[in-house]
This record gives C-alpha cells, sequence and structure tokens, in this order.
C-alpha cells in the first residue's frame, strides 16, 4: 500500500506494521522550512494518544529566536500554550537512512478548539487550497529547485567551495547542463534516487545548473499540498546524501559569490474540476481571460509577497541583473528573463511559471503565497501589463532591494493578508523583523576592508 493511498488512521497503523517500523518521526515544518517535532518509539504512536508541542514551535526564525514584544504576542499566546498535532496519513515515508525501520510523518497542527493553528506553513497552504476548492478549480503546480553541492565547511567565516567529484578535482569553471559534470557525483545521486525511490518522492529530471556545483532536479506536476510535503522531505534527503559524501548540499538563494543563486521555479495551471479543462485555455485552444486575469495577479501582488519568495538578507543577492534571476514582474512567452514565464506548450498543458521565488523559500509558504496571487487576480479581473518580447533585464528593477522594504510592502498589502490570513502575516513579518534585526549586528567583510580606513 502507498503512503499516498492511505487515507485514515487505521491504515496508516497497517503500512507502519507492514513495513515493521519500530520508531516514528513525527515532523512540523516551521516558518523556516526546518523539521520539527518528536521521535518515538512505534508502540507510543497512537490516534488517541496525540502528541504536543508548544505553538511558538512552528513560528521561530531560523536563529531559533522570538520576538521579544509586539503584536507577534497578540497571536502567539504569551502563556507558551500547546498546540495539538494529527498525523497527515497520506505524508508516511520510510527515512531510508535510518538504521532500525523508522517512518516519518508530517503532522497538521490544531488549537484546542480543533482549529488548524494559522501561522503553521501547513495550514496557510491548505487554506488557499480551499479557496480554489471553493471555486470547484483544482491548482496544479510543478517545482523545479536548484541547489548546490559545496565542500564541507565548518568555518562560517570561510567562503564555500565547490566539492571535490569523482575526478578528484573541483569544478572551476560553469558546466550548464553537462551530463558529465553531473556523474562526476554519481555515487551521491544513485543514493538520492534510491532514497527517493523508497519515499515515493516523484522526482523527474537532474540536470546541471549554471554554477560550479549547481544542479536543478524537477518534480512531476501534481497537487500543491501533496507537492510541498515532497519538496519539504527531498531538502532532507540531499542534505542527508550530501553529508554520507563528505561535502555539503545547500539550498541559499546566494552561497557562492560570483555564481548564479539558486532558485524555486513553481510552474503552475488550474483546472475546472467540473469539465476537467485546464481554465487557462479556451475550447479552441487560445489562452483564457483566466490566463491573464492570473498574470495580472502575479504582476500585482508578488512585489508584495517578496518576503515570503525571498525570506532572507541573502535572498535578495540572488535578485540582480543579468545572473539569471528575474529583476521584475514582466511576463514573456517563453522568456527567460521575466519574473512571470508561459512556457510553450499544448492549450492542455498551458501554465505559467514564477521565476522570482528562491530555493531557500519554505515550500508551503511559496506554493500558498504564488497561488494567492493568481487566485487573487482571476476573483479581482486583474488585467496583465503587455507581453515582454525582449530582454527584460534592460528594464528598470520592479521588485523589492532588501528584505526591511519586502516586509513593509508586505505589511501594507491587505488583499494578500485576507487570502493567506492575518494572524499568519502578523507572526510572520514579526518573526522576519526579529531576523533581519539580528543580521544588521554583524559587520561584513566588505565593511571593513572598505569603510574601516576610507571614511
Amino acid at each position: 500500500m502507498a503512503s499516498r493511498e492511505l487515507h485514515n488512521f487505521a491504515e496508516l497503523e497497517h503500512w507502519l506494521n507492514q513495513n515493521r517500523v519500530t520508531e516514528i518521526e513525527c515532523l512540523v515544518p516551521d516558518l523556516t522550512g526546518v523539521a520539527r517535532g518528536k521521535i518515538l518509539p512505534r508502540e507510543n504512536f497512537t490516534e488517541d494518544r496525540g502528541m504536543r508541542l508548544p505553538e511558538a514551535v512552528v513560528a521561530m526564525g531560523v536563529t531559533g529566536e522570538f520576538p521579544e514584544e509586539g503584536p507577534y504576542y497578540d497571536v502567539i499566546s504569551p502563556t507558551d500554550q500547546d498546540m495539538h498535532l494529527r498525523p497527515d496519513p497520506t505524508t508516511v515515508r520510510i527515512v531510508p537512512w535510518a538504521t532500525d525501520p523508522t517512518a516519518q510523518v508530517v503532522h497538521d497542527c490544531f488549537d484546542r478548539d480543533g482549529n488548524l493553528v494559522p501561522f503553521a506553513p501547513r495550514s496557510v497552504l491548505r487554506r488557499v487550497c480551499d479557496l480554489f476548492d471553493a471555486e470547484g478549480w483544482d491548482p496544479v503546480v510543478a517545482p523545479e529547485i536548484e541547489f548546490y553541492l559545496v565542500a564541507r565547511n565548518t568555518d562560517p567565516d570561510m567562503p564555500l567551495k565547490p566539492p571535490v567529484g569523482r575526478s578528484g578535482r573541483s569544478e572551476t569553471s560553469r558546466q550548464a547542463y553537462s551530463i558529465d559534470a553531473v556523474n562526476e557525483f554519481d555515487p551521491l545521486f544513485e543514493d538520492v534516487y534510491d532514497y527517493c525511490e523508497k519515499m515515493e518522492l516523484n522526482v523527474d529530471t537532474l540536470i546541471h545548473e549554471i554554477g560550479a556545483g549547481q544542479m536543478e532536479i524537477n518534480f512531476f506536476h501534481a497537487h500543491p499540498l501533496g507537492l510541498a510535503d515532497e519538496v519539504f522531505f527531498f531538502k532532507r534527503t540531499v542534505r542527508e546524501a550530501a553529508l554520507r559524501h563528505n561535502m555539503f548540499a545547500t539550498f541559499m538563494a546566494k552561497p557562492i559569490a560570483g555564481e548564479p543563486g539558486s532558485a524555486m521555479h513553481i510552474h503552475q495551471s488550474v483546472v475546472n474540476r467540473a469539465t476537467g479543462r485546464n481554465l487557462f485555455s479556451n475550447a479552441d485552444g487560445t489562452p483564457s481571460q483566466e490566463f491573464y486575469w492570473y498574470i495580472g495577479g502575479l504582476q500585482k501582488y508578488i512585489p508584495a509577497a517578496m518576503a515570503l519568495f525571498a525570506p532572507y538578507v541573502n535572498s535578495y543577492r540572488r535578485l540582480a541583473r543579468f545572473t539569471a534571476a528575474p529583476i521584475n514582474i514582466q511576463w514573456g512567452t517563453d522568456n527567460r528573463t521575466v519574473g512571470i514565464r508561459s512556457p510553450v506548450a499544448s492549450p492542455n498543458a498551458r501554465r505559467i511559471e514564477n521565476r522570482v521565488i528562491g530555493a531557500d523559500a519554505n515550500p508551503y509558504v511559496a506554493l500558498a503565497a504564488t497561488l494567492a496571487c493568481g487566485y487573487l487576480g482571476i476573483k479581482n479581473k486583474i488585467q496583465p501589463s503587455p507581453e515582454c518580447k525582449g530582454d527584460a533585464y534592460l528594464g528598470d528593477y520592479q521588485l523589492p532591494r532588501s528584505l526591511g522594504e519586502a516586509l513593509q510592502l508586505l505589511r501594507d498589502e491587505k488583499d494578500l493578508a485576507s487570502v493567506l490570513g492575518e494572524r499568519f502575516v502578523t507572526v510572520y513579518t514579526e518573526v522576519k523583523e526579529t531576523e533581519y534585526a539580528e543580521f544588521m549586528k554583524v559587520i561584513s567583510p566588505w565593511e571593513r576592508e572598505h569603510l574601516l580606513l576610507h571614511v
């Protein structure tokens, strides 16, 4: 019985017995995308026992810090109360690198009254998917995630470097789409694919991207919630496999100076459930009005959603002119210089690619936000700007240039908050403001080099 076919706790129990599981990792993705939770012996994992964690566990920053005061505590109880966790049977997977038979299960977060905790990332994505469901629409997404393999680095003051491959050499030049460059890391990727197969992750194509040691993995299209779970699992998997081959895997947006950044491009379309038709295509195969409205929504709301798509100070280093990352919200057909691309496809497969999102974004939050932008576009019938048919890098910046600017845009955008949830936006922006304040306490080498004796 495949995990995606499980529908209730009884079927989950049967699956655990079939696989002779002795331990279970009970996981909750936090705002950063870090796996939080507990590890339980098999016999303690029961439906009626439940599991609890402090609600702030899913609402902390990447440094593990919390806001000390402010609107955060209008949402999060200052008494540090519990949330109640329920396993989602469809998410159960074997942990393929564990010594003993171990399963991992993603849990949803509820309050004591049985309501979804509104600031938990999985709750936010569920909320947006429910809005599509109420319209009779099924959103379909397909992420493409870039990441770097780097040599082990235990000193954060030292720059990252490409790892040594089978040849005994590190990459020193860019190897876009090179098969031989991927083969340099065959032992690692054999483990990755083996782990993905055992975990039933729907990974498709593996390619070498532009940067030295930069790779990309593509996922088959599917429902957003299940794919967000798969991206969450995949990040854990690649990091674990890399460690076993004496290297690191990183999803930082810009890990190496002078090399391209890493994105999470998300292809998205919408199916009319009643007709089975792609909402983006008319019966005669031409682009529909909904197709243009969806693009219009992305154009209008992406700037305000940037703190969700580019969640760290480092994220904005990627979004620079002529660096294979967009600087704008222009749209175009088969045009990789724009932020919103429409690939050439048949009418049934017509889709829109959001190229703005960084690989460092939380997959649940990123998918919720990009779908929210498109949903608002259709509901509010927002017309897009004329199609960009040239080099969009020659135009002006249309995206915020820093996390501080992006956070203010998110706070000010009420339409987006109405879809994602005002309490989520409050918690998210307060946590990110705390992270930003922490970063501003750090003096960089650039400042010491250029300002110490010159100003």
